[in-house]
Order: C-alpha cells, then structure tokens, then sequence
C-alpha cells in the first residue's frame, strides 16, 4: 500500500485539517499526519503539545498515526519510504504557497510527489488562528476545533476549566456548586459559578438592550400577551405555568432562549480564571454539554429527598409533578450525556449522591476527587 503523509503545523488542529484527513483516508486508506515545525512561526503549542492534542481529536480514526517531525517534510518522507505528501488548499493564495513549497521539496530530488484537496466551502473560513482568536475574546469555538481542542485552548489560553453541574429540580445543584467553591477558598483555587436559569431571569425581567426587547416581545407573542408586563419584561410566574403543562412548549420557549442564553454566559465568564462551573437542570435536555467539553457532574438524590426539598420551597403535589415531568429522569439525563460523550470522544460523567444533608465526608471526598481527576488539584 502507499504511505501517504499530511504535514501541517496544527497549532491546534482544526475541523478544516480533520476533513482533509478524513477525506484523505477514503481514498488512500491509511495515513500519516506529521506535525511539523516551521522555523518562520512562532508557536502557541510547543511540538509535542501539538502532536498530542492532534492525536487526542483523531482518536476517532484508527487509520491514522500521528506523529511530530523537525525539518523539511520531504526529508521525512523519504527517511520513511513516504512517496506522497497531502496539502490542504482554501484559497488561491493557499495555494501559490502550496506550489512554492512542492518545487522547493522537488528541487531535493527526493521524488516525492504532492497531492492537493481543496478544502470545503463550508470550512474555508475555519483556521488555527481564528480558533485562538475566538478564544480569547471567549467566542464559541467548538464549530472551529473538536472539544478536546477547545477544552486545551480554554486551559492554556484563557486558564479556564468549565464544568457542568446539573440534575433534576431539588437534588441539590446549588449546594454542590457552593461546596465545590468552599473547598476551592480551603485550596487556595478560583472557583465561579454561573447559574444558568439566573441568566434566563435577566433576559426576561431585567436586561434592556435591543435584543432582550425584541425576543420578549417574541415570547409574548408566542405564549399570550397576557404574560408580558406593562414595561415590557416577561411575568415568570405567568409564563411558568403555561410552560411547565407542556414539553413542547417547553422545548420552544428553550429554543428561542438559546442564543441570547449562551451570549450572555460568554460574557458571565469573560476574563475568570480558574474552576467555572455552570449550574443548569437542562444540559442534556438541550444539548449543551459542549460548554463544558462533555466534563458533567450529575447530581441525583433519592426521590423522597427530592420532594421534601421541594415541598420546602413551597411547591404543591401539581407543580412538584410538572416541573418533575418537564425534566427527565436521573437515568436518561446520565444515558444522554453518556451518547454524547461516545459520540465527541472527549469528556467525562461524574454521579453524585447528595441525598443526605450537610457536608458529609463522602460527598466532600468525591468533589476533592473531581478536583484532582480534571487536573486542577494535585493528588497528595
């Protein structure tokens, strides 16, 4: 068979590179995806960083190698018995570049030939330094790289690790969240939490910017007039009980919250360092666990708890059964954001009891294990 290789700097890789390789494996089989160094750039990832973090994205095909090399590409391929080389071309200028490179190689009389793929129109915009760049004004970049990419910028670049802390209503998210932060403040770590539906209540009751008029003007129209208040912001109450007797309506009303919902949680983490949680009941209903790089603490608790927490907080037998159907079960919450896990190749499920009251050693022991297990506390 013939060794092919596909030489790039993948500082980091990008869905652009995985299409050329994916593209690349149909039609020759196997590969070799070499990570290179060139002496004219300077690097955000180190060499062995960048042949990791491209070896971690394409777990996925086993028909790849991975490695990382120093000098001309040509040279390595002939070292290896490398008679073909795959470059990548997005643009006209891509591929002046491209061709100057394949006459320099030539001209060592190696014999190695180059073949082009030109990259798809979808992903032309798609680049190593736009993905870095998203990153540091906290863009969405999970479009850009694979999440065991994006979880390395955040790391690196912005010295960021998010996770989800999220389960059904009276399971006690918030006291986990606020025991995660305690034990931060004993450890000397930066720990922030961002409660997703506080946001939610921004954008309905509180935030006065164009947009937030116009999509409670859209939820007003969609879910009666009679739920928007004379100046304009959204009657929680009101909308609450419409929502919570329908999933769809449900699903609906989530759908519309989302862009402002995800725009107003980039701004809530602009610029904090350390441990950023995210605490919402609905990560898996809505398919976000890609905010957190699939990284998910699912907090149960036994269903007797459950509703002593919520007859506590004043919720009658029909709201607690409501809102206890809006949501789904401890089983499907923990099998969807397991699928979605398998299906990215990246992240992890944590399941956390906290049926019983109080800071208990157990509960304690398994966030200090969480701390340790996402690489933010060392092991003793």
């Amino acid at each position: 068979m013939k060794k092919v290789i596909y030489g790039f700097s993948g500082d980091p890789i990008t869905f652009g590179h995985i299409d050329i390789i994916q593209r690349a494996v149909k039609v020759f089989g196997k590969l070799v995806v070499g990570i290179g160094m060139n002496p004219a750039k300077k690097y955000f990832f180190d060499l062995e960083e960048r042949r990791q973090i491209a070896a971690d994205a394409l777990r996925f095909l086993p028909e790849v190698e991975v490695i990382a090399f120093r000098g001309l590409l040509v040279d390595y391929a002939y070292e290896h018995n490398i008679s073909t080389i795959i470059r990548g071309i997005r643009n006209s200028e891509d591929l002046n570049y491209e061709m100057m490179l394949h006459q320099v190689g030539d001209s060592q009389a190696n014999e190695i030939d180059t073949i082009y793929f030109p990259a798809k129109q979808s992903l032309t915009h798609v680049s190593s330094g736009a993905a870095k760049a998203l990153q540091l004004e906290q863009g969405l970049i999970h479009e850009f790289v694979p999440l065991s990419t994006k979880q390395r910028l955040e790391e690196k670049l912005s010295r960021q690790h998010i996770l989800s802390i999220t389960g059904g209503i009276g399971v006690g998210k918030s006291y986990v969240s606020q025991l995660f932060e305690q034990i931060g403040k004993e450890k000397g770590l930066e720990v922030h939490t961002v409660v997703i539906d506080n946001i939610g209540h921004q954008i309905l009751g509180e935030l006065t910017a164009p947009l937030y008029q116009k999509i409670r003007n859209e939820i007003a129209t969609t879910f009666g007039a009679e739920i928007q208040r004379p100046d304009g912001f959204i009657d929680r109450q009101a909308l609450g009980k419409i929502l919570f007797q329908s999933p769809e309506k449900l699903r609906v009303f989530n759908q519309m919250l989302y862009k402002p919902l995800v725009l107003r949680l980039r701004r809530e983490i602009y610029g904090k360092r350390g441990l950023i949680l995210l605490d919402t009941a609905l990560i898996a209903e809505s398919n976000m666990s890609y905010l957190s790089n699939n990284n998910v603490v699912l907090v149960q608790a036994n269903e007797n708890i459950q509703r002593k927490r919520l007859e506590a907080r004043g919720y009658t037998i029909a709201q607690m059964k409501n809102r206890l159907n809006s949501q789904f079960n401890h089983g499907l919450k923990k099998e969807l954001l397991t699928q979605q896990i398998e299906k990215d190749y990246h992240g992890q499920l944590w399941e956390v009891d906290n049926s019983i009251e109080g800071d208990t050693p157990q509960l304690r022991n398994k966030i200090l294990d969480i701390l340790q297990e996402i690489g933010i506390y060392p092991k003793s």
